[in-house]
């Protein structure tokens, strides 16, 4: 029978206040939980997101149940995506799989699930190449003087490509103005019947481009007032926040012709209309230097394609043809971002996103990875 324990790990320091809390500051801390497999695991699977609570992940105990360790890794962000940079990220990773070879593991697969695929491939992309020496706009910590161990083997577990091409997608063009979510452009609005569903070709073609655009003021506007703070500050204040209004507005949440699978017309925080704006999904409280490093389509680091081109370690894309927020052409984009052969594609059939009530699914899900670990 595995066994469930508390695994605490020392922090690297990154420089400046991004933790509201100063407990957490001062404690140093990466705090996750680590289930051991009942004989002796030389392979440790780590699971990884931004800002997610993964300590008691659905695939931890299923993992250990198949002979590997199985670590719900949290980050310094845990539960506050607000301040998040995606390189402070790295160095949290980095922080985990230097403890877990100092244990003595031979091997360490990093899997990186939902919104942890584009930061898993940045991680490993920096630790076997090394070039990134600050987050956007000079934040953050120079990348390639960091002691980052790399991975065995990389999993993309019902993952998307990254947050900023999964919010430049799920942005709603529709808001006319950036503080009244109410101020809309009808011919914009995925919500109005008069447009859909189902949504014509010339309607998804204009509102992938009024997303886009959306996207790039709002980075615009990031870097003018980061330099307008900057000079009225005289750098004494590095940052600030805001609020983004409507962030879960793709015409796929509603029309199921759009990328084709199993799934049904919703998403993880319910109805769209209603996901699109309440406080918890995701994108809706942020900073300036967060927005450039986790969200800005154009400056972020974290687009996973891109980054596991560059990846050598083989690679396994896992994904469910249910998942109602991580579709199939995001695991091929994926997939086809791997530049070399030792790369694997499979389809969980039927599979939700968190494999909710699918403990079959699940139990299958977790003994193909495991399996795949340890053939490393």
């Amino acid at each position: 029978m595995s066994v469930r324990e508390l695994l605490a790990v020392p922090m690297g320091a990154a420089g400046g206040i991004d933790v509201q809390s100063g407990v957490a500051r001062r404690a140093g801390l990466l705090w996750c939980t680590r289930q051991r497999a009942a004989r002796g695991a030389d392979t440790a699977v780590v699971l990884v997101h931004p800002s997610s609570n993964f300590m008691g992940h659905y695939a931890l105990a299923p993992l250990a149940e198949r002979g590997v360790d199985a670590i719900g890794m949290t980050t310094r962000y845990l539960g506050n995506e607000s301040t998040l940079l995606l390189e402070n990220c790295v160095l949290d990773i980095a922080a985990v799989i230097r403890q877990l070879r100092g244990e003595g593991y031979r091997r360490v697969v990093l899997v990186g699930n939902s919104g942890g695929g584009g930061l898993a491939a940045l991680y490993q992309n920096q630790a076997e190449r090394p070039t990134i020496r600050s987050a956007p706009c000079g934040a953050g910590p120079d990348l390639t003087q960091a002691d980052l161990p790399p991975a065995d083997g990389v999993v993309m577990l019902m993952a998307h490509p990254g947050r900023a091409l999964l919010l430049a997608q799920k942005m709603d063009p529709a808001i006319r103005d950036e503080n009244d979510p109410f101020a809309r452009d009808a011919a914009l609005d995925m919500f109005n019947p008069d447009n859909g569903p189902p949504y014509a070709p010339g309607f998804v073609e204009r509102y992938r481009a009024a997303q886009a655009a959306r996207n790039e003021r709002i980075t615009d506007w990031a870097l003018a007032r980061l330099a307008e703070l900057k000079a009225r500050t005289g750098g004494r204040v590095d940052d600030l926040p805001f609020v983004v209004h409507g962030t879960m507005a793709d015409p796929r949440n509603l029309d199921l012709s759009l990328d084709p699978s199993d799934r049904k017309a919703s998403t993880h925080w319910g109805p769209p209309e209603v996901a699109n704006l309440i406080p918890a999904s995701i994108g809706h409280y942020t900073s300036l230097r967060s927005w450039l490093s986790q969200w800005s389509q154009r400056l972020s680091n974290g687009h996973g394609p891109e980054r596991l081109r560059g990846v050598r370690v083989p690679v396994h894309v896992i994904y469910g043809t249910a998942d109602d927020g991580c579709y199939p052409s995001h695991a091929r984009q994926l997939y086809e971002g791997v530049a070399h052969e030792r790369r694997t594609l499979t389809a969980i059939e039927g599979g939700r996103h968190y494999l909710a009530d699918q403990p079959e699914l699940n139990a299958r899900c977790c003994g193909l990875l495991a399996d795949w670990a340890r053939a490393l």
